[in-house]
């Protein structure tokens, strides 16, 4: 990424992000009265928080320890909490306004200061509930199973597909969550394993520290274990992500296409944001599929599911895709749904199926709401 591009991306992210923090603050600051030693308290608390996350990972990239560690966990559930204190600040002030040309809160108003504290309580609680909620739901993978029929001729009858997306590996995803998505993947007895993307999360030194490459070997099926870039792979450095996971058998299809021995193609697609970050354009399907038999069932995995009529007019059977993660929070799945044609789950077009994960892992908040994690699991069937 250009030098300017990536400055200005992230002036803009860091001065939302500060924005909602500053615009929470003063509300919940407006809750203390002014000599009150709960105030101070409060700016500690909130401050530490709400830098907690920038400063972990400044750490990670100097000095990777069990500090840096918890300043990561702790940012990353705030992150999760900023985004409900954030609507019921806003819903609370709605609330004000209203009650302002029609005062239906006056009768239990006439003592402001408790009524404040009380609102804040009763606020911290909920989103410590959701957020609790949020975290447990984000430990269970559900198992998502499809068959589907493949209009094409195979030397197989059945092909057992296990697909997964944006596990974010690192220091949330970490080793012993990773072990137990691995032990779910074998259980389904894949003939092939196909990861589409964002399998690492921004920094390298936490993986290479927890040894989660040996975790990746462990990955077993009959025809071995594929997978695609993402954009996180280019946001932690493309060419170290991708040697990394070389180097521990998973093979990257990067704008190539693999055929097994099964007479089926595997193709998969460089992530979008090899443009952003690096000036490279991505080929096109037209130009991948050059040397491709279109007669053969082909199975494309591409990380981000926009563009989805190209994979139809080129012929692939089934598009596999994440990166969604189907908003992760609620009710930021009506942003995914807005800007993608599939947030989430199944879709057909023409001859053409498409899958949409919703993913295995979490980015930022280690927590989900108003969806699951999940591994995929398709079997397809063929003309034969």
């Amino acid at each position: 990424m250009k030098i300017f591009q990536f400055i200005f991306f992230f002036t803009i992210i860091l001065a939302i992000y500060f924005s909602v923090n500053f615009y929470i603050y003063v509300r919940g600051l407006q809750c203390f009265p002014l000599h009150s030693y709960m105030r101070l308290f409060y700016k500690i608390i909130f401050i530490t928080l709400a830098s907690s996350f920038i400063l972990g990972r400044i750490l990670e990239k100097i000095w990777l320890s069990k500090i840096s560690s918890l300043f990561v966990w702790i940012g990353s559930f705030w992150l999760g909490a900023m985004a409900y204190f954030f609507l019921a600040v806003i819903l609370i002030d709605i609330i004000k306004l209203v009650n302002f040309g029609f005062p239906f809160f006056s009768k239990i108003s006439s003592n402001l200061w408790q009524l404040k504290q009380i609102t804040l309580s009763t606020t911290i609680g909920i989103v410590f509930l959701i957020i609790l909620f949020g975290y447990i739901n984000a430990l269970k993978p559900r198992i998502k199973k499809l068959e589907l029929n493949i209009p094409k001729k195979s030397s197989i009858q059945k092909f057992n597909i296990v697909a997964a997306s944006d596990f974010h590996l690192g220091t949330i995803i970490g080793k012993e969550r990773f072990h137990k998505i691995v032990e779910k993947i074998n259980s389904l007895n894949p003939d092939i394993i196909l990861l589409m993307g964002d399998i690492v999360d921004e920094d390298m030194a936490p993986i290479i520290e927890q040894n989660l490459g040996q975790a990746l070997t462990g990955l077993k099926s009959n025809y071995g274990v594929y997978a695609v870039t993402g954009n996180h792979e280019y946001i932690g450095g493309v060419d170290v992500a991708t040697q990394y996971l070389h180097d521990h058998a998973i093979t990257i299809l990067s704008d190539t296409a693999a055929i097994l021995s099964n007479n089926i193609y595997i193709v998969g697609r460089e992530d979008r944001s090899i443009r952003q970050f690096i000036g490279k354009k991505r080929k096109t399907l037209e130009k991948i599929f050059v040397n491709i038999d279109k007669n053969l069932p082909i199975i494309l995995m591409d990380h981000q599911p926009f563009g989805l009529n190209e994979a139809m007019q080129n012929g692939v059977d089934l598009q596999l895709s994440g990166h969604t993660h189907h908003g992760q929070l609620f009710p930021f799945n009506y942003l995914t749904e807005a800007i993608f044609e599939k947030s989430w789950g199944y879709l057909k077009k023409g001859n053409t199926h498409y899958y949409v994960s919703s993913g295995v892992g979490t980015w930022g908040p280690p927590v989900r709401i108003g969806n699951h994690p999940e591994i995929v699991n398709i079997i397809l069937t063929f003309k034969n």
